[in-house]
């Protein structure tokens, strides 16, 4: 049970964390490990995970300034870059923070050569190369600007050199494979400029890590992985990662029910004959997908029953049939007998949106099993 009042809460297992990050580090020595703890770490809980975990990587990833800050206020005291896009203003932060910034433009580059100048203190930047995202970064055919600017920024460290895989979770890898291409094109140009590459260059997500071991280079980067989930059904099982999550709640009501009677909004389920309906103190507003309604199930007592009735913002509601199921049984929402790829399939999303979504008002609890 939580040390929450709330009877509803996710037990995060940090030793399966680190079991996860041993195998995966045992798939791409001698590269270095950099956990994505961006999304408070994928729903888990970052300021248990992040802090646990820190002696058995080399750096942490993550999307916004304001989680690098965040991990800095909680004491960890590794590389932190921040993947994503970042406005000239917020350069100031990286430098005071000592947080790793993405050079994704000559400007960006310049603004933070002066504020590393003007504050005494060297920013370490890891130049962005869209190979085939269009997001954040520059096309690997204007690279050699980008180059050139950071050659001359004098007073930043540039330290590292990437680019994102959008499909490395497929088996065909045939785009993937072209991206490689692009990056190693821009590798390449570094000789030919007569500038030294920088000595970390980085790849892989979760999908190159396990589906693309010719690009681990120097530096990986698993996301979901590193959470025990997979990154598709088509991303090769060669490194034995399980999931550390487990979302556990308590009936807070049990009743029996006569035929034709309808449950929840909508009235979108019926009793066809009299049955137990228990109640989930756990709805929409923490992460329980609404969609879900009427294809969800729950574990209780090791076995699954179906969901039923329009999923609640708090509640939501249960048919156990005849089985004696009382008020403080445990249900399992997510974890043994019910994977995060279930959750997905029923709410038509994927993996990542399930863990992420998640909110805050369920209490985490960390645990070490």
């Amino acid at each position: 049970m939580s040390n929450s009042m709330r009877p509803v809460y996710l037990e995060v297992n940090l030793s399966q964390l680190r079991r996860n990050i041993e195998a995966i580090r045992a798939r791409v020595s001698p590269a270095k490990v950099m956990p994505m703890v961006k999304a408070n770490a994928y729903g888990h809980g970052v300021d248990g995970v992040a802090p646990f975990i820190e002696p058995f990587v080399d750096y942490f990833g993550v999307a916004i300034l304001e989680e690098g800050i965040h991990l800095r206020e909680i004491g960890i005291t590794k590389p932190i870059l921040v993947a994503g896009g970042t406005l000239p203003e917020q350069v100031p932060y990286f430098a005071e923070y000592d947080l790793t910034l993405t050079g994704s433009s000559v400007e960006l580059l310049g603004v933070a050569d002066e504020v590393s100048r003007t504050t005494g203190k060297r920013i370490r930047t890891h130049l962005k190369i869209d190979t085939g995202m269009e997001r954040v970064g520059v096309h690997e055919y204007e690279a050699e600007a980008l180059i050139q600017k950071s050659a001359a920024c004098r007073h930043l460290d540039v330290e590292g050199i990437y680019t994102h895989l959008a499909n490395s979770e497929l088996a065909d890898r045939s785009f993937s494979s072209l991206q490689l291409e692009r990056f190693r094109t821009v590798l390449d140009l570094y000789a030919r400029l007569g500038i030294p590459v920088p000595p970390i260059r980085h790849v892989c997500n979760s999908g190159g890590v396990l589906n693309l071991p010719e690009a681990h280079f120097d530096l990986v980067r698993p996301g979901i992985m590193f959470y025990g989930v997979y990154p598709g059904k088509e991303a090769a099982r060669v490194v034995d990662v399980k999931p550390a999550l487990t979302w556990r709640a308590r009936v807070s009501y049990s009743k029996r029910t006569r035929p034709g009677r309808a449950v929840s909004y909508g009235s979108l389920w019926q009793a066809e004959a009299e049955t137990r309906i228990v109640t989930i103190p756990c709805g929409y507003a923490d992460g329980y997908f609404r969609r879900m309604t009427n294809r969800a199930q729950v574990v209780i007592r090791g076995k699954k029953y179906p969901q039923v009735g329009r999923i609640c913002m708090d509640q939501f509601m249960v048919n156990v049939e005849d089985d004696e199921v009382n008020v403080g049984d445990e249900a399992i929402l997510l974890g043994e007998g019910i994977a995060a790829e279930d959750l997905a399939e029923w709410s038509g999303t994927n993996e990542y949106e399930v863990l992420t979504n998640i909110r805050a008002r369920v209490p985490r609890v960390f645990v070490n099993k």
